[in-house]
């Protein structure tokens, strides 16, 4: 027997099949990690008093396995390649999500913390960062939408579902909310950008016009 032939030989690389779809399940399973991460401290409790963190703790198991069975099938099924420019849609998705979870309440990364902004700030920041996923989003319609979804949410989530979301930077809401009720300054907030969303709209539609 030679020598050399019982040194083992590397065993090359193989590429996925489908680029397209690996990306695809790498992105879910990231989404997943991160999402499972931010929600780690919240209580799952049981399926009889299912706690704060059941729901979203569980939606993200289902999209890790979602983002496994995608991954390993980009390596088994032949599918297409990843197009030039087509990073830009999972990108900004991701820094949505990851801007939304930043702003949105207060977050510990050792000795730094992050602000508390609000659903106000950390709303349109999320759709704005989403909505650049379309290579044709443009600003004033991208504006429009968020002075339209956020308060929807706020009026949604805080009003009728009662969940205590933070509205509004904190240094903001304990200088002009302070003596007023959660709801109140929900509801005064909530009508504020319906109506930045409503003059926007009329002043779009008025140029427009001429």
């Amino acid at each position: 027997m030679h020598p050399s032939s019982a040194v083992p030989r590397a065993v090359p690389l193989r590429a996925p099949a489908a680029p397209q779809t690996f990306v695809a399940g790498l992105v879910l399973l990231a989404l997943a990690g991160i999402a499972f991460w931010l929600t780690a401290d919240l209580p799952r409790g049981s399926l009889r008093s299912a706690g704060p963190g059941m729901l979203p703790q569980a939606l993200a198991v289902l999209i890790a396995l979602c983002g496994a069975v995608l991954t390993v099938s980009g390596f088994l099924v032949r599918g297409e390649a990843i197009p030039k420019g087509s990073l830009r849609g999972p990108v900004c998705i991701s820094l949505a999500i990851a801007g939304f979870a930043l702003t949105i309440k207060p977050m510990s990364f050792g000795a730094l913390t992050t602000p508390e902004l609000g659903l106000a700030v950390a709303g349109p920041l999320a759709i704005f960062l989403g909505g650049y996923a379309a290579p044709g989003a443009r600003f004033k319609p991208l504006l429009l939408l968020a002075l339209t979804l956020t308060p929807l949410c706020m009026l949604l989530f805080g009003d009728m579902l009662n969940l205590p979301i933070p509205l509004l930077p904190q240094f903001l809401a304990e200088n002009l909310f302070a003596d007023w009720s959660y709801k109140g300054a929900l509801r005064l907030t909530a009508a504020a950008l319906l109506a930045a969303a409503l003059a926007l709209f009329l002043l779009t539609r008025t140029r427009g016009g001429r």
